[in-house]
């Protein structure tokens, strides 16, 4: 491996953690993608045991680098994001990954096209994970900080992603159950003005 290569990379994915999503911590602070990322791929890790038949060394791999190119186009939520943003954010990609040499490149291209296809099982569980993550995450921020369109979203959203499996489905719907609760406690307790 191409050390200067691999520091130029590191340079440019340390964006990552500059890039703020656009929900909170539940410390009131922006969340970074980094962030974001680093908790996909720790449950990737953690619910191992529960897909023993998954390559789930590639699964952690889609976790860690399926937001790479927001290093360059910066956060942009999935409720407002066009198609046009994906080509931009596609080629921040390729742009990146040109910093990194053979096999590091080809290997992480692949990731990108099997999660792009979503047509094997690791590139369904990892999208499943992903809408779960900011699902979680939201539930973790104070409501004040949710924009009105999350109240329904936090209700639907992944649904459709988290129905190849039985373990998906039903961890949807324990944070479902979460949003609930903190929705109607939102409406029990309003802010005092």
């Amino acid at each position: 491996m191409d050390i200067a290569s691999l520091i130029d990379f590191l340079h440019a994915a340390e964006k990552l953690k500059c890039s703020t999503r656009h929900c909170s911590t539940s410390s009131g602070r922006r969340e970074s993608v980094a962030e974001h990322c680093w908790r996909l791929a720790l449950t990737a890790e953690l619910i191992r045991g529960e897909f023993p038949e998954l390559d789930m060394d590639r699964v952690v791999g889609m976790c860690l680098f399926h937001d790479l190119g927001e290093a360059v186009t910066g956060d942009i939520p999935t409720f407002v994001k066009t198609d046009s943003d994906r080509r931009v954010e596609s080629g921040a990609v390729d742009s990146l990954l040109s910093l990194l040499g053979e096999p590091e490149r080809g290997r992480i291209v692949r990731l990108f096209a099997e999660m792009e296809a979503l047509e094997t099982p690791e590139a369904k569980l990892y999208k499943a994970l992903d809408k779960l993550e900011a699902l979680i995450q939201h539930n973790e921020a104070d409501i004040s900080e949710w924009l009105p369109n999350e109240y329904s979203l936090q209700l639907c959203y992944g649904d459709a992603e988290c129905g190849f499996s039985d373990f998906t489905k039903r961890l949807r719907k324990a944070v479902r159950l979460e949003s609930e609760e903190k929705i109607n406690a939102s409406r029990k307790f309003p802010e005092n003005g």
